[in-house]
């Protein structure tokens, strides 16, 4: 039978409401008797009742992550940066994934709030109207990673996903690509990739190139999404360069150019985005611009539980450093 408070206020000689103040870290014990509690807990292998405690405290040292898309090699890092800071202040982690479906994403926002979470980690696909007004209703402590709202109304870590993307096609311009594709998340999309095609086409423009419809492919982020936008694309045009707003995009449009046997880069330079860590390893290695990811879910933890607390934040809207890391399907 699992040990109980009781068993612990015996086994310590203290009363159950010292062990309770322990427990809770209320800063009324002295530290021989808080040391007499701890190795009581640790003798009988004591668990607090965690719903008996919310109810008390109104805290279930719990956070919900919810992320759009487990498959992918970019969330798991910021999850990864998100969980570290987690277990340093003792909190637990609910993860869920939502496979980018807007309906299931709606689901667990109700389900977290059900479920008592302190707070949410939010990584979505699509921060449409509905999802703000859900969000809102609920009055949860919330923090966004990789994305902001329009209005910038919730706490934000990301990057600056229009400089970032401008940098990664005026790159590309400066070693005298002109015919560059776009392969990637259309400008209506309310995310962080629709920012990329943004920055897209202010490169272009203000290196007074033409925008070229042919050459552009709206597409989802994974590799099959860029092999087919390659094809599409060489089916009625030529290219010098592919910008894409995914590594993984950026996979399938080189192995599309190969199937062509056409050779990156020396025919057609490809740039990526994320760095995830398959680009290093995949053949040609990617040049991509990096994001921080571990980072991101770092400090999108820290502000999370700075709030959960009534603590003030330093920032309310975070923008990262991003990076070009230039490897073998670019010209050197």
């Amino acid at each position: 039978m699992a040990a109980s408070i009781k068993d612990v206020a015996k086994e310590a000689g203290v009363s159950i409401a010292t062990v309770s103040r322990v427990l809770n870290d209320i800063d009324v014990v002295n530290e021989e008797t808080k040391k007499k509690v701890l190795k009581a807990i640790d003798k009988l292998g004591y668990r607090p009742n965690i719903v008996a405690r919310s109810l008390k405290t109104q805290k279930t040292k719990t956070v919900g992550i919810i992320i759009p898309d487990i498959s992918s090699q970019f969330y798991p890092e910021i999850v990864r940066g998100a969980e570290d800071v987690a277990n340093i202040y003792d909190y637990n982690i609910m993860l869920c994934n939502t496979d980018l479906d807007l309906e299931k994403e709606m689901e667990y926002l109700k389900v977290l709030k059900e479920k008592m979470v302190d707070g949410v980690l939010y990584m979505s696909n699509s921060l449409e109207k509905n999802i703000i007004e859900l969000i809102n209703q609920l009055e949860m402590p919330l923090v966004l990673v990789e994305t902001t709202d329009k209005e910038k109304m919730f706490p934000s870590v990301t990057i600056d996903n229009k400089k970032a993307a401008y940098d990664a096609v005026e790159y590309l311009i400066k070693k005298g690509n002109r015919k560059i594709a776009y392969i990637g998340t259309p400008e209506i999309a309310v995310n962080a990739s629709a920012l990329r095609y943004m920055g897209y086409k202010e490169a272009l423009q203000k290196n007074n190139i033409e925008i070229n419809e042919d050459i552009i492919y709206f597409s989802g982020m994974k590799a099959r999404h860029g092999y087919e936008g390659v094809n599409t694309i060489l089916n009625k045009t030529c290219i010098d360069a592919v910008f894409c707003t995914s590594d993984e995009i950026a996979m399938g449009a080189i192995n599309a150019l190969r199937d062509r046997n056409m050779d990156v880069p020396s025919e057609v330079e490809v740039i990526g985005f994320d760095n995830i860590y398959a680009s290093s390893i995949f053949y040609p290695k990617l040049t991509t611009v990096s994001q921080p990811m571990y980072d991101m879910g770092s400090v999108g933890m820290r502000m999370l539980i700075k709030i959960i607390n009534k603590e003030r934040i330093e920032k309310q809207h975070y923008v990262l450093s991003h990076e070009i890391i230039v490897r073998n399907s670019s010209r050197n």
